[in-house]
């Protein structure tokens, strides 16, 4: 509190009386709610959904919620320097079960996203002044956005990359995701090249093993990826699961490049935003792009009432520098309905991101480049035109047991999701493209349009 003084410096009596009185409670959570505050454009805006606990107003769990995150503690304090005012935050619009709070830039260290989830994902999520407590979105002001790196490789530059201009990109993982030896793996990946296909990928849970080494399975990869480029002549590169400790992460990024490998994968929620940024910066030094795999995901983000948003993970994962994020895909084996789908897709795909009501807030992206969404999990070609409908041409499309289980194998599987690709494109339907495409007739045969549970 800024206290009033006489031309002398003695405190006013009134002044005096007011800190006295604030002193004797126990507590100021009142002093972070202001319903009549507008923010401005320097203020970086939360978007959370709250349910107060038995007994307690949903103003005063607001309150708490502003208090915890920024400058407050559980009770009044005798010194305050002035400035803390100017750094508390403010709960300033509660709609129901949700609240906006805003929060002073300087609260906020520039380019360290760990930081800032420390306060608007941290301690409150601990708080017995909430029973359930979700952070949705926030809003990003310009000039902290401005201090993030954000991908090395905008969506063009990929496919610049790849030569591939206008259908999605693909993908597929061995399946079983984890068993093959690294030779096994490789001629299975061929298999997947031949029927076109852009990408092989590691699963999340394939790093380096006993029956397959990370360092083998690098060098049977490039040179079946090498063969079928010569047989294609088209582009092959592979999603290669690098998720260690940071220093073998460089080393096995080094070693991908040293193969000729544009891409590394990372399991980005357990490796964490510091392990993202870091290995970030090494794998632009090597000119190589970042697929981002969600794995853990959902052990925060299932639950609706608690946790964080899958979008607000995606966010977060463009602003520090990946090129590419699992996004689900609304019809395959794995939790996530269409909004959430297009919610992610929206904010790693848009320059500027739409508002929607309590899924997304308004952000500008300022130069932060794009990001690819990533649909995959139980999918097969039947599905192929369900999910292009949600997400056009903008992604990369991941098949994989969908086209291993194909009744003439992983190369027929392959081709018959392209195929499957190429009808939604053209306007007709996969029954319409299926009788001058045997691949595509016989996973409709096996699959039909099947929805995974």
């Amino acid at each position: 509190m800024v206290l009033a003084r006489f031309q002398d410096g003695s405190i006013s009596f009134i002044t005096t009386c007011l800190l006295l009185s604030l002193m004797s409670k126990i507590d100021w959570y009142d002093q972070f709610v202001d319903l009549g505050h507008t923010p401005d454009s320097s203020e970086l805006i939360a978007l959370f959904y709250f349910e107060p606990p038995e007994g307690m107003s949903i103003k005063e769990s607001a309150g708490r919620i502003a208090s915890e995150s920024s400058t407050g503690t559980w009770t009044t304090l005798t010194r305050m320097p002035p400035r803390m005012k100017r750094l508390q935050a403010t709960a300033f619009e509660i709609n129901g079960n949700f609240l906006k709070v805003a929060y002073p830039l300087d609260l906020w260290e520039r380019g360290n996203a760990c930081q800032l989830l420390s306060g608007i994902a941290g301690n409150i999520f601990g708080m017995k002044g909430v029973e359930n407590l979700r952070l949705i979105d926030a809003k990003l002001p310009a000039r902290y956005v401005a201090s993030f790196k954000g991908p090395n490789y905008s969506m063009k530059g990929i496919r610049r990359l790849m030569k591939v201009r206008k259908r999605p990109l693909t993908g597929a993982v061995p399946k079983p995701k984890i068993g093959f030896s690294a030779l096994e793996h490789a001629k299975v990946g061929y298999e997947t090249w031949m029927g076109g296909f852009d990408f092989v990928k590691d699963d999340e849970n394939l790093s380096s093993l006993p029956f397959n080494s990370f360092d083998r399975r690098v060098k049977m990869l490039a040179r079946y990826r090498d063969r079928a480029e010569a047989r294609t002549g088209d582009i092959k590169d592979a999603y290669v699961n690098i998720t260690a400790d940071v220093e073998e992460m460089r080393r096995r990024a080094d070693l991908l490049h040293e193969n000729g490998f544009m891409f590394a994968m990372v399991d980005v929620v357990i490796v964490g935003y510091a392990g993202v940024q870091t290995i970030r910066d090494h794998l632009r030094d090597l000119g190589m792009a970042i697929h981002a795999h969600r794995a853990m995901h959902a052990a925060f983000d299932r639950n609706p009432r608690h946790g964080m948003t899958m979008q607000f993970v995606a966010k977060m994962m463009r602003l520090i520098g990946v090129n590419q994020i699992h996004s689900g895909t609304a019809v395959g084996k794995l939790v996530g309905a269409r909004e959430e789908v297009m919610a992610v897709a929206d904010v790693l795909r848009e320059r500027n991101t739409r508002a929607r009501d309590n899924i997304l807030l308004d952000q500008d992206w300022g130069s932060i480049r794009t990001a690819f969404p990533v649909a995959s999990g139980g999918l097969h070609p039947g599905l192929v035109p369900d999910v292009m409908d949600i997400y056009g041409n903008e992604m990369v499309l991941l098949v994989s047991g969908g086209i291993h289980g194909h009744p003439k194998g992983t190369r027929a599987g392959a081709k018959a999701a392209i195929q499957a690709v190429e009808a939604h494109m053209d306007g007709v339907t996969l029954e319409e493209k299926a009788r001058s495409s045997i691949e595509l007739a016989q996973a409709l045969e096996k699959w039909g349009h099947l929805r995974p549970k």
